[in-house]
């Protein structure tokens, strides 16, 4: 079993900590709008405010807490340097689609800079250089080629040596006028700017059924039905497929460590590297002698690998190379990598004439985001000044999908090998007494698999270990105390309610006999 003893940091994020509980109210009656906007994180609400302002009446619907999923749990960096994104760029799709990608990510940083000061938002916006560094010598060449594919797609990087880390690196590439923020402020603060263009919102509005029409039709889980001519899928991983793209994502999760940091001592810039397990290092607004050190690494598939072990990796690393008081907080952040790398941000599937998406942000979803909403809303308005990149990041592509045939492959035979083979073992404990408070595990309970958890005092707790979106068999994560699935990334708390989709509805609650197989 997993190692349940508790270690550093308050389990929370630093930007959920630090903002007010938003106040919005359930969906309780029919409404009809001009566009339904499903999903209440960076891109829809972007979406939503940037259509609110073109005089669309919008409503934006939140299965729990607007800016309270990915959005934020994020470590809130805006910038148009993504690792090594570029040279990937140039030999799976060309020249052009690297140079307009850095283009419109650019773009989504000064759009996100000019709201900021049009609505007047206080959320410690900086703007800050970012870079992409090699950890040692033996991936300088891969930093080498990717600041040769960023300046060839028309970013003002440079090729630099030394840097502000406390540590040697072997090589980085610097894109100065970069960007980093407190995500939850943003977008509390937009919501409510959105109200005041006309806009609705609504919480704890879990939409569950789409029928496409004139108008389109969206149901939630309360049976209330929202009419709109228009309707954006903004859920992250999308609730809804009409067009494979479950096929083309891989949900990926990230940890986060968190610790104070003198501000003299504390690093300016925006650091990622693709070493050592992925490190990502910014840091923000603490108090008036220290920031907050962000550090987040150690990827993983939700429902796979040992986050506690994680963790502990992570913040020994931060503590190993900065000069950091004791860590304050840990989180996780979620994202989805498509196969191809580019984001998903267009029309729903090939005969979609109303229905959109926004998903696929590969961990930039904060830029993603703000991108999102201005492409989404030039499709729906048919505006004339669409942007140059709207088919590159068409979900309907095809020629990328076919140059990564083989990124799609082993998604699919990933899920393949969890949607078979976690059936063909027995069990993951051999009875309900082998499970230790603050843990939980599978097991076989008259020949049902139960996905079992046991609270501190004893009590236990079953659902199905069935994930309700395609089936597969959920996995617990001890860090977080959620049940998760390997297939498609949903996530559940332990009494089977919903916490991240793309399942829509909770696992069925189950009774624990005496008897256990």
């Amino acid at each position: 079993m997993t190692d349940p003893r508790p270690f550093a940091g308050q389990d929370e994020s630093y930007w959920m900590d630090t903002t007010v509980a938003s106040p919005y109210p359930r969906l309780t009656e029919d409404i009809a709008v001009d566009v339904a906007v499903v999903g209440g994180g960076i891109a829809g609400l972007s979406t939503a405010w940037e259509l609110a302002r073109t005089g669309r009446r919008v409503a934006v619907l939140e299965a729990d807490r607007i800016a309270s999923g990915v959005t934020g749990y994020t470590t809130a960096k805006v910038s148009a340097l993504h690792s090594l994104v570029y040279d990937r760029l140039q030999r799976a799709h060309g020249a052009e689609a690297a140079r307009l990608y850095a283009r419109s990510q650019l773009d989504a940083v000064e759009r996100l800079a000019a709201i900021v000061d049009e609505v007047g938002i206080a959320c410690d916006l900086e703007r800050v250089s970012a870079y992409s560094y090699a950890a040692g010598p033996a991936s300088r060449a891969a930093i080498e080629a990717e600041a040769r594919a960023a300046a060839e797609a028309g970013l003002k990087v440079s090729y630099v040596t030394e840097t502000e880390l406390p540590f040697p690196v072997g090589g980085a590439v610097r894109l100065d006028g970069q960007a980093q923020f407190h995500p939850r402020a943003y977008l509390l603060a937009l919501a409510e700017d959105l109200l005041g263009l006309g806009g609705l919102v609504f919480e704890r509005t879990r939409v569950t059924g789409l029928s496409e029409g004139q108008p389109c039709r969206l149901t939630t889980e309360d049976q209330r039905v929202v009419a709109a001519q228009d309707v954006v899928v903004a859920t992250h991983y999308p609730v809804f497929d009409r067009a494979m793209l479950f096929a083309r994502l891989s949900p990926r999760r990230e940890l986060v460590v968190a610790a104070p940091v003198a501000t003299d001592r504390a690093p300016k810039g925006m650091y990622i590297t693709e070493d050592e397990g992925k490190r990502s290092v910014r840091s923000a607004p603490l108090d008036e002698s220290h920031r907050l050190l962000i550090v987040t690494g150690e990827s993983f598939t939700p429902g796979t690998g040992d986050p506690r072990e994680g963790f502990r990796r992570l913040d020994s690393w931060m503590h190993e190379r900065f000069p950091v008081d004791a860590t304050t907080y840990r989180w996780a952040a979620q994202d989805n990598d498509p196969s191809d790398t580019v984001p998903l941000i267009g029309p729903l599937h090939i005969g979609a004439r109303h229905t959109y998406v926004a998903t696929g942000f590969g961990g930039w979803g904060m830029t993603g985001g703000v991108l999102a909403g201005r492409l989404l809303t030039s499709l729906i308005t048919e505006s004339e000044a669409r942007p140059a990149w709207a088919e590159l990041y068409d979900p309907r592509r095809i020629a990328g999908v076919l140059r990564e045939g083989a990124a799609l492959l082993k998604q699919q035979a990933d899920v393949a090998k969890h949607f078979a083979g976690d059936r063909m073992r027995v069990t993951h404990v051999d009875s309900v007494g082998d499970i230790v408070p603050g843990t939980g595990a599978v097991v076989r309970v008259k020949g049902r698999r139960c996905a079992v958890y046991r609270h501190q005092d004893g009590a236990l707790r079953a659902v199905s270990a069935r994930c309700t979106h395609l089936g597969c068999l959920v996995s617990f994560n001890d860090a977080e105390a959620t049940w998760e699935c390997p297939c498609h990334g949903s996530r559940f708390d332990t009494d089977g309610t919903v916490l991240q989709g793309p399942a829509t509805r909770p696992l069925e609650r189950l009774e624990i006999p005496g008897e256990v197989e």
